[in-house]
């Protein structure tokens, strides 16, 4: 990997989203920001505009009849080539529908909304509403493949984790990386077994901390101008919380809720599932790398160093 436990993950805050507005972010690429402000959308769903005289639009967002205003006054007369979705979490695809109704525009993405494997039967979907699943796209779009509208190339990266049809889309001849969910500059990103899984998202990481790309516009909060060294400092963070993980485990926290409890302290109970489902995410990877076991019994799942 590319980190050392040694690079500090330093979360930025201070965006102004200028909720439903079209901002210019760089030549021939604006923002419009949804009216989806929560504990893991940040200020909203980033909306992205790429193109002058046609368009495609990445990510249109959560089903909002306000945003569904707010990009259709943006797009105005333009043709709209496709409507791209970096993944199929409702936040980002939930208005892909109303907006191919009313441009005509097809949607593009990875495939249909897919687990990494089945859901046990009481298993906790913290992410279930959230997903997309009955969305079907218009067309596939494979990774290394390239989208051209109007004189720019958008490049398909498959960076899974997050989830598993999470896609980045560059754009040739530049330093732009449209994110999605993958990385974010305000927080480190929801890893939640069976959606997502830890081994794909951190060999996700390493693909765009190698790539050409350097200047990240995620899909919550503002750009991040250095995104490869962000990229590493998350790449570091999740080392780092490797590490805790099985120093808890020798020291006798032997469950997911007493892993929380030491790992996360001071979280706000509010997230403290999404720190659970990060724990088993993180347990996941470290059982398949042959670092820890697991033990199911009458009182449930144990966990322990190999």
């Amino acid at each position: 990997m590319a980190a050392s436990a040694s690079e500090v993950l330093r979360p930025d805050t201070s965006f102004t989203p200028e909720t439903g507005a079209l901002v210019p972010v760089a030549e021939g690429i604006a923002r419009i920001t949804a009216p989806n402000a929560g504990p893991y959308t940040f200020t909203g769903t980033n909306s992205f505009i790429v193109g002058n005289d046609q368009i495609v639009v990445i990510d249109p967002g959560p089903d909002d009849s306000r945003h569904l205003k707010a990009l259709l006054a943006a797009i105005d007369d333009r043709p709209v080539k496709a409507i791209l979705l970096t993944h199929t979490h409702r936040d980002h695809s939930g208005l892909a529908r109303r907006l191919r109704s009313r441009t005509g525009a097809p949607i593009w993405s990875n495939g249909r909304h897919r687990f990494y494997r089945a859901p046990g039967r009481l298993e906790a979907l913290i992410l279930k509403r959230s997903c997309d699943v009955t969305l079907e796209p218009d067309e596939i779009i494979e990774d290394g493949q390239t989208i051209s509208v109007d004189g720019m190339l958008l490049g398909a990266m498959a960076t899974p984790g997050h989830c598993a049809n999470h896609l980045a889309f560059s754009i040739a001849g530049s330093p732009y990386l449209f994110t999605g969910d993958h990385v974010m500059g305000w927080s480190s990103t929801v890893v939640a077994p069976p959606d997502g899984a830890m081994g794909d998202y951190l060999h996700s990481l390493d693909r765009v901390v190698v790539s050409p790309f350097s200047y990240y516009f995620p899909a919550h909060g503002g750009p991040i101008p250095e995104g490869r060294k962000y990229a590493r400092s998350l790449l570091a963070h999740r080392l780092e919380r490797n590490r805790q993980i099985l120093e808890g485990l020798a020291a006798g926290a032997d469950t997911i809720g007493k892993l929380v409890r030491r790992i996360y302290s001071e979280l706000k109970p509010a997230l403290r599932p999404a720190a659970a489902k990060t724990i088993e995410a993180h347990l996941d990877y470290l059982i398949a790398r042959g670092e820890v076991v697991e033990r199911r019994g009458p009182l449930g799942r144990r966990y322990a160093p190999a």
